[in-house]
């Protein structure tokens, strides 16, 4: 099992100044410790070895006078302490003389001025070092701890050790490293606080910067007339800095991005204004061609065979053509964002008659109904809502073969933001849609040829679900799609009317004189099935 390595999430620029800055405080802070340490240590140790220095000569100086007190003595007959208690010795003063190499007897001066003999451990250490001209440490334990120590040679021709304790020597260094250290994390909290104020007010320009780019992005500019008034403000755009280099950027970019939609949009204008006008001016002649072609062929005049089969055919291409005239000069209108009569309609009621006329239009397919107890109602336009699931329902009856099973339900729920909805679902057990397709259903003349079953002789401009897209958003709701093989769903989201808020002065449009709960398969013949209402499918 291939185990996946959680990524932490990027640092942003603010935090990453403030960490470089603390870094390099940091940084700082340990050289100047380590120097200022190192130099302290070296400039205490040369004067201890001074001190040493002066402590080894007062103590040879001493060697030939008559010792106060008595320790065992060496062959010749001398004792550490006839030094050490005399010539202005210090508090921690150690002396030992040598015997054959080896430390044999030895004494420290207390603070009372009292020497007290070395134990055994003791003089073994000493022992173990070699005699040298030059200072050096021993590590005594117990009490004494570390020694500075020097070698001299007596009169006598013996080896004396002269020491001097280290303890204030590193108990000076320790404080200089616990104040170092304290004064360099004290500084490292002041230096975090300074440097999140100023950075922050350092970056407030690109925090304007990303604003103004935020609220660009969150503009509508696919589609539509749009007005790019958005830049950065002035006082953000100053080329001597960088970030206001990046404001000029922004805003020439802004500038340019303003120029093509605003180019876009009179070339859609344009367009919009030719289709509008070339279906308001085909409207006529077609008329007239249908006209004339059901005028000949109704004839009291016996026409042959292939001129009756013509005359058919320019009937029919004739009333297709002008289905499609029809078709382009709604979108247009739509495009014009008009406003719609928007009344009380009853959803249930529209919804039965529709599937009655879709049931009469293609009886070898299975209309199924799943409608709720209660009378569902929204604001809209009653023929424009018909004619959505008409389309859809078409769009089913059409791309299907016959025998499918198509379903019509319609139900009231929620939306993400929590307000009342109601949902119509057409869904089918057909072959599916290409799943490449499905993004693009609802543009102008997308054809699912290759993907859906086609009605032999049944003929598509492309323009049935582009309108039912265009008059559901007119009416501020939202259609979707989805599609695997053997299971297809359209569903429509309509605004709720809410319970016991009819539109002041409108009657119900669109609504029959049929309770909706009051509907049996005995009552609709032309029904292959009405069941209750059931969850849909987008829930």
């Amino acid at each position: 099992m291939t185990r996946v390595k959680k990524l932490s999430p990027p640092l942003t620029l603010r935090n990453r100044l403030i960490l470089s800055l603390l870094g390099l405080i940091a940084l700082v802070g340990l050289i100047i410790g380590v120097v200022s340490t190192l130099t302290l240590d070296s400039f205490l140790m040369n004067r201890l070895d001074h001190q040493l220095t002066a402590a080894s000569t007062r103590s040879l100086s001493a060697l030939g006078q008559p010792a106060p007190t008595r320790l065992p003595e060496t062959d010749d007959g001398r004792t550490p302490d006839s030094f050490l208690g005399r010539g202005g010795q210090s508090t921690g003063t150690l002396g030992a003389l040598t015997s054959n190499g080896i430390a044999a007897v030895g004494a420290v001066l207390n603070e009372k001025g009292v020497t007290r003999a070395l134990t055994d451990p003791e003089l073994a250490a000493l022992s173990a070092l070699t005699p040298s001209t030059k200072p050096q440490t021993v590590a005594l334990g117990g009490t004494l701890g570390d020694y500075r120590v020097s070698f001299d040679l007596s009169p006598s021709g013996r080896n004396v050790i002269v020491g001097l304790p280290l303890a204030d020597v590193k108990a000076t260094t320790t404080q200089l490293v616990i104040v170092i250290v304290s004064v360099t994390l004290a500084g490292l909290v002041l230096a975090a606080f300074l440097a999140t104020l100023i950075i922050r007010l350092a970056l407030r320009p690109l925090d304007r910067i990303v604003a103004t780019a935020t609220r660009v992005t969150e503009l509508q500019l696919d589609r539509g007339e749009v007005a790019l008034a958005e830049r950065v403000p002035a006082s953000d755009t100053d080329p001597r800095t960088e970030v206001g280099r990046v404001g000029v950027a922004l805003n020439r970019m802004l500038g340019h991005v303003a120029s093509a939609l605003t180019s876009r949009q009179a070339s859609e204008n344009k367009v919009r204004k030719f289709v509008a006008d070339a279906s308001h001016e085909l409207r006529t002649p077609l008329a007239s061609i249908r006209g004339y072609a059901e005028l000949t062929r109704r004839g009291g005049e016996t026409l042959p065979p292939d001129v009756a089969h013509s005359l058919g055919r320019i009937e029919s291409e004739a009333t297709r053509m002008t289905s499609l005239v029809e078709d382009l000069l709604l979108l247009a209108r739509l495009d014009d964002k008009p406003e719609l009569a928007m009344d009380e309609v009853d959803l249930t009621s529209l919804v039965v008659d529709a599937v009655s006329d879709a049931h009469v239009t293609s009886r070898d397919h299975e209309w199924l109904l799943e409608l709720p107890d209660e009378p569902i109602l929204v604001s809209g336009d009653a023929p424009r809502l018909h004619q959505v699931l008409g389309n859809l329902l078409a769009n089913a009856r059409v791309h299907t073969p016959a025998g499918t099973r198509v379903t019509t339900a319609l139900e009231s729920g929620f939306d993400p933001q929590g307000l009342p909805i109601a949902v119509m679902t057409v869904s089918d057990n057909g072959p599916g849609i290409d799943p490449a397709l499905v993004p693009t259903l609802f543009e102008r003349f997308v054809r699912g040829d290759a993907s859906r079953y086609r009605a032999p002789g049944s003929t598509s401009t492309g323009l049935g679900l582009a309108i039912v897209s265009a008059v559901v958003e007119a009416q501020r709701g939202t259609v979707t799609a989805r599609s695997i093989p053997g299971e297809t769903v359209f569903t429509v989201t309509l605004p709720l009317l809410p319970a016991g808020a009819p539109l002041a002065g409108a009657a119900p449009a669109g609504a029959s004189d049929i309770d909706p709960a009051d509907l049996n398969p005995e009552d609709f013949a032309t029904f292959d099935d009405v069941s209750p209402a059931r969850p849909s499918a987008t829930d």
